[in-house]
């Protein structure tokens, strides 16, 4: 059986037994309308899926190695698209892969998992529920497909990401995310991966085993 993430054989995941529908968008039954953020690398869709289910139309940005970003305003207006701002080793902020500063020295440059901050479990009765409260719905389509996404996107200069396009590139993009969705899930985050916006929703197979960071 070929991989249900053809970029990402080594993510354990199964197709989600029961969806609804937002607006032909399936997601798992259990996911609430304003729980929803989508993320990915530059082209995977993430625009498309939050114009299709009718999202807050700007984009988000959080940085993962800024303890608290789960309170950021940007998180505050859902479905949303967000990029992640990603830690790496010899970098002090976290880096979006659309930055420069990544683009330039992405083949040398090492993702650090041990610096992404995430909200602890919940221990009062009336304390927020950090990690019930967003859904991350990871866009992971076929490298080669968001190449030629991109490549036609280019055309009508919308996106400066697009002035260079590298399909290696691309590939340690969808690695990238796909470390940091497995990362998100063991840490008891709520994550839902697919290919492509109309795909059914993928879950991890296996369940958190961390408490995740206090």
């Amino acid at each position: 059986m070929p991989p249900l993430i053809a970029a990402l054989p080594e993510l354990d995941l199964v197709p989600v037994a029961q969806v609804k529908k937002f607006r032909d968008v399936p997601v798992a039954r259990r996911v609430r309308f304003n729980q929803i953020i989508v993320t990915g690398p530059p082209g995977s869709g993430k625009s498309t899926f939050i114009r299709r289910v009718g999202g807050w139309p700007e984009e988000g940005y959080v940085d993962l190695s800024r303890k608290g970003w789960w309170r950021a305003q940007a998180l505050a207006v859902r479905p949303r698209e967000v990029h992640l701002g990603l830690p790496f080793a010899g970098r002090k902020l976290g880096l979006a892969l659309f930055d420069s500063a990544w683009l330039n020295a992405w083949g040398e440059l090492e993702l650090e998992p041990e610096r992404i901050q995430l909200p602890g479990a919940k221990r009062f009765p009336l304390a927020v529920n950090w990690r019930r409260r967003f859904v991350f719905e990871f866009l992971l389509p076929a490298p080669e497909v968001v190449e030629a996404d991109r490549r036609e996107r280019a055309r009508d200069g919308t996106h400066p990401v697009d002035r260079s396009i590298d399909l290696r590139q691309i590939r340690a993009q969808m690695r990238l995310f796909g470390r940091v969705a497995a990362h998100f899930h063991d840490h008891g985050m709520q994550v839902y991966v697919r290919e492509r916006v109309a795909d059914r929703p993928l879950r991890f197979v296996t369940e958190a085993v961390s408490q995740g960071r206090p």
